[in-house]
């Protein structure tokens, strides 16, 4: 995997490029720098689009999850994880998945409105709906924006199931909500963690909260009684598949009552990205990452089988299962989240806008 890269490194930001959009027939790039008197440069501050959708609960067919209904305040995220799969959706809206994703959010103001509209629909029956299936809810524009307060204030006065994911201990700001879903078993809470190298978090996940923070997250969560878990996600061989058994255990200690992983794969424009990153922030073992994360995923960095896709196979991913499950068995058995009420929907025809109004 020959691979030859500027060793600038662009601080601040996850991606180290803006990748080709392979939707879009045109674009401009600088091919040969020596003949311009100036560097072909890009806004890089992080600016907001608006998007005026017309529905806001996506419905996914994917045997591997968990929950088949989310929802995304915002598309894009500042967080800037280098390996998020939702970067390459970032292109269907004709930005790149590289630094676009991280610098160009696409916001819903009108999320809540639109979910107390689905609520309302014909025969609709409540089923457990996630936030986020693909950024983060509580990304930094949030703090300003409220949107995802907004949404959780519309399944509290539904009483509607609602799974939570984040990484980002902003979700604090909403314990209030959170409390009172809690009371009436309607919320679960995923909290993202994959390593507590802060060395390694600052390069990975450039805008994120440190890990200790996430643990802190957890601890006051557990400390409310609100169902909280520990997504391990992804594991990268090579690069913080080796603690796994000490995130585990900081997480069940602060009070996670479950775990679950996935497995790194870099699909469509994140293989470029990734590689890219992983020779500037890690030179010294980037080509042996690379071929471990190949070997999990029958020698190819990219991975969309159905069943395979979140876990791997072979060797090396055996061995990372294997050590995930021992962990847990030891840290977290005989724990679980208990079951949401589906019981309690309430809806209020003839008063969808009643937040609003």
């Amino acid at each position: 995997m020959g691979h030859v890269v500027n060793n600038d490194f662009f601080k601040g930001r996850g991606a180290q490029v803006n990748t080709h959009n392979k939707f879009l027939k045109k674009s401009y790039v600088a091919e040969h720098e020596e003949g311009i008197d100036e560097p072909l440069l890009e806004d890089s501050k992080t600016q907001l689009y608006e998007e005026h959708a017309k529905k806001i609960v996506s419905v996914s067919n994917s045997p591997d999850l968990a929950f088949m209904h989310s929802i995304n305040p915002y598309q894009g995220c500042e967080h800037g994880c280098l390996y998020c799969y939702a970067r390459n959706s970032h292109e269907y809206y004709g930005f790149s998945a590289g630094l676009d994703f991280e610098r160009k959010i696409i916001v819903k103001r009108n999320a809540a409105e639109l979910l107390e509209r689905h609520f309302n629909q014909k025969n609709y029956s409540p089923v457990p709906i996630m936030l986020s299936g693909n950024t983060d809810c509580y990304q930094p524009i949030e703090r300003k924006l409220k949107i995802t307060r907004s949404l959780l204030e519309v399944f509290l006065k539904y009483k509607h199931p609602v799974s939570l994911i984040s990484k980002n201990n902003l979700m604090l700001r909403d314990i209030d909500i959170l409390k009172e879903l809690t009371a009436l078993d309607l919320v679960h809470v995923s909290v993202t963690l994959n390593s507590l190298n802060e060395d390694l978090r600052l390069k990975l996940e450039p805008r994120t909260v440190t890990g200790s923070s996430r643990i802190k997250l957890i601890e006051k969560l557990s400390a409310e009684n609100i169902p909280v878990r520990l997504m391990l996600a992804p594991i990268i061989p090579g690069l913080n598949s080796d603690e796994i058994p000490t995130v585990i255990k900081a997480a069940a200690d602060a009070g996670a009552q479950d775990a679950s992983y996935t497995l790194v794969r870099l699909n469509g424009s994140i293989a470029e990205i990734f590689t890219d990153w992983i020779h500037k922030a890690f030179p010294d073992r980037a080509e042996k990452v690379l071929h471990m994360i190949a070997d999990c995923h029958e020698g190819k960095l990219n991975d969309s089988r159905w069943g395979a896709r979140m876990t791997g196979d072979g060797h090396i991913a055996e061995s990372i299962n294997q050590l995930f499950k021992i962990s847990v068995r030891r840290y977290l058995s005989g724990n679980s989240l208990r079951s949401f009420n589906l019981d309690l929907f309430s809806p209020q025809k003839g008063r969808q806008l009643g937040l609003f109004q």
